[in-house]
This record gives C-alpha cells, structure tokens and sequence, in this order.
C-alpha cells in the first residue's frame, strides 16, 4: 500500500511538472495565472518561515532574545539594501552562528 501511494505521488508530480515546463506541449497559461503563480513560492516560504522566526520555542517571542527574529529583521534589511542574495544569505547565517 505504502508503494502505490509512493508511486502515485510521483506520478502527480512528474505530470504536473511536465505539463507545466515542457516548451513542446501546446499548454499555455493565461498572463493572469501567471502573475497568480508568481505569488506562490513566496507565500509559501513565509507560511514555512513565519512559525520559525516569530515563534521559535511553540509561543509567539518578539523580543531581541530571539535570535531568528534578529537574524530574520537582518537578512530582511541586507536583502532591501544590498539587493545580493549570496551576501545576505552569507551574513545572515554568520550572525545566526554569532548570537545563537
């Protein structure tokens, strides 16, 4: 049973992923499906993000001991200004190390 549920999810993967990224296959979407798509991958990330950084220890802590909320309002502020994803990943995590 576990094989047929492992195979049939990578099946539904491997279609959709087909489906949507093979140039040759007359699918096109619709520019307003596009722009809902491009939201995606950042509404995910912060709904994996946000429990992590604003509630590290299973109860919401907005306070300067909280280093993920620190290195988080870090990485944000490098990410605005630098605009370099290398260096903000690089000293974010530096500072993680550093005040963890």
């Amino acid at each position: 049973m576990i094989w047929i549920i492992i195979l049939s999810m990578a099946a539904l993967v491997f279609i959709s992923r087909y489906l949507l990224l093979e140039p040759k296959l007359p699918l096109k979407l619709s520019d307003k499906t596009l722009t809902f798509l491009s939201y995606s991958a950042p509404a995910v990330l912060t709904a994996i993000l946000a429990p992590i950084v604003f509630a590290p220890e299973g109860h919401l802590d907005i306070s300067f001991n909280n280093s993920y909320l620190v290195c988080g309002v870090v990485a944000t502020l490098l990410a605005h200004f630098t605009r370099n994803t290398l260096l903000t990943t690089v000293l974010s995590i530096g500072l993680f190390f550093i005040i963890f």
